[in-house]
């Protein structure tokens, strides 16, 4: 593959999704910030040219897992996908991160005033996400199937969307973004979720589940911000193309 530095990131890791890890590795951001183009990442990051290649086609050479090709997928497949893997996983788990932070903020805060911060930010987290997913799942990710079903049976299916599906994904998008942000905040209080060396048991299991979750989302968000959603534009504009 020839690897250019006007491709995007989320272009990138669309194609193979093993060179998420050359982005990690370098903290660059491959979920939210997948639009920013390779040699714009190179630029800010400090990052030779010929270095980021390098490494980019050395994650290339390096095999694909069967469900790695979900750039392949149809959307509403994708959709679906999010919803029982991701949605499923934010749902069992942040309620678990709030018991936890609130617990050891309780315990810990007063000699650790930062896990005080911590609590509210996990709480913020936690509320933004679970909204952030119904809205999917009640309106965008409905269309994206009503989208695809027309896509397969011409005539035949009526697409509605409350509102145009630009102004939806761009709302998703805003807020991928400020959940991101709150991670990030998440990762600066712990330290890249590394906990003392004297924590007790459940500040450790919070810190790693922290750490679970945050690497859970990014990939969760690259897959609508940088998969589904282009997907989901193209084909909404192909159908209006064909009326």
């Amino acid at each position: 593959m020839n690897i250019h530095p006007d491709m995007t990131i989320g272009e990138m890791v669309a194609h193979h999704y093993r060179t998420a890890e050359v982005f990690n590795r370098h903290s660059i951001d491959f979920c939210c910030g997948g639009k920013k183009t390779l040699g714009k990442a190179c630029l800010d990051h400090n990052i030779a040219w010929e270095t980021m290649e390098q490494e980019l086609q050395r994650a290339l050479r390096e095999p694909e897992l069967s469900s790695g090709n979900m750039d392949q997928w149809e959307p509403d497949f994708l959709a679906e996908y999010i919803v029982q893997v991701h949605h499923k996983y934010l749902r069992e788990n942040l309620p678990l991160l709030r018991e936890y932070a609130a617990k050891i903020a309780g315990k810990h805060g007063e000699r650790h005033p930062e896990l005080k911060i911590l609590n509210k930010q996990v709480e913020l987290l936690q509320n933004d996400l679970l909204e952030h997913m119904d809205k999917e799942e009640e309106a965008l990710f409905p269309y994206i199937r009503t989208l695809c079903a027309a896509q397969r049976r011409p005539g035949q299916t009526s697409v509605v969307l409350p509102v145009p599906v630009q102004e939806s994904i761009e709302l998703m998008e805003h807020e991928h973004d400020y959940a991101g942000s709150l991670l990030e905040n998440l990762r600066h209080i712990t330290g890249d979720f590394t906990a003392p060396a004297n924590a007790c048991t459940t500040w450790r299991v919070t810190y790693a589940k922290l750490k679970a979750l945050d690497e859970d989302l990014r990939w969760h968000v690259h897959l609508e911000n940088n998969i589904l959603f282009p997907k989901t534009m193209l084909l909404e504009q192909m159908l209006g193309n064909q009326n």
